[in-house]
């Protein structure tokens, strides 16, 4: 968690405990776990969340990928294009949007290469590494998602 705004460390134990609350969650959250699949068998390495407010079909979205050696491979870009896909083609949501520190520079590209845009800045609103930071709003639409569905076509097979 370093970097990422953080404050205080958080123990391997208060950190499991908070994602177990996380998990129970409500029946507003979407959470897909997300595998590195270019091994001989799928191996998890994170997840994604979609936080989704019904009344106006909007959801912020998260994700996180556990492990450094993951990162920086498109396993992240590739599960946020997958979470949009879901998104809009099958809960048939109006906006995701998130909030990326600024300095996070290789999620903002991630985030842009899976169909998200940069919408504004909330200046001195977070910190980096002990340093005040800005952070990148960012959302994605319908009209802005960019290729084919890859979740219709298996939802089709399947129905």
């Amino acid at each position: 968690m370093l970097g990422m705004g953080r404050q205080n460390p958080e123990s391997l134990e208060g950190r499991t405990e908070g994602f177990n609350i996380q998990m129970r969650g409500t029946g507003h959250s979407t959470r897909f776990m997300i595998y590195d699949v270019t091994g001989d068998k799928p191996v998890p390495v994170g997840t994604s969340v979609l936080l989704v407010d019904h009344a106006v079909r909007t959801a912020e979205f998260f994700i996180l990928i556990g492990d450094s050696a993951n990162r920086g491979r498109g396993i992240g870009a590739e599960a946020t294009r997958l979470t949009l896909d879901w998104a809009f083609h099958v809960t048939a949501l109006r906006c995701v949007h998130l909030m990326v520190l600024e300095p996070n520079t290789s999620a903002i590209k991630a985030y842009e290469k899976a169909g998200f845009r940069r919408i504004g800045t909330r200046r001195h609103s977070g910190h980096w590494l002990g340093q005040v930071c800005n952070e990148v709003l960012m959302d994605a639409v319908p009209e802005d998602f960019s290729g084919p569905s890859a979740i219709t076509p298996l939802a089709e097979r399947s129905g």
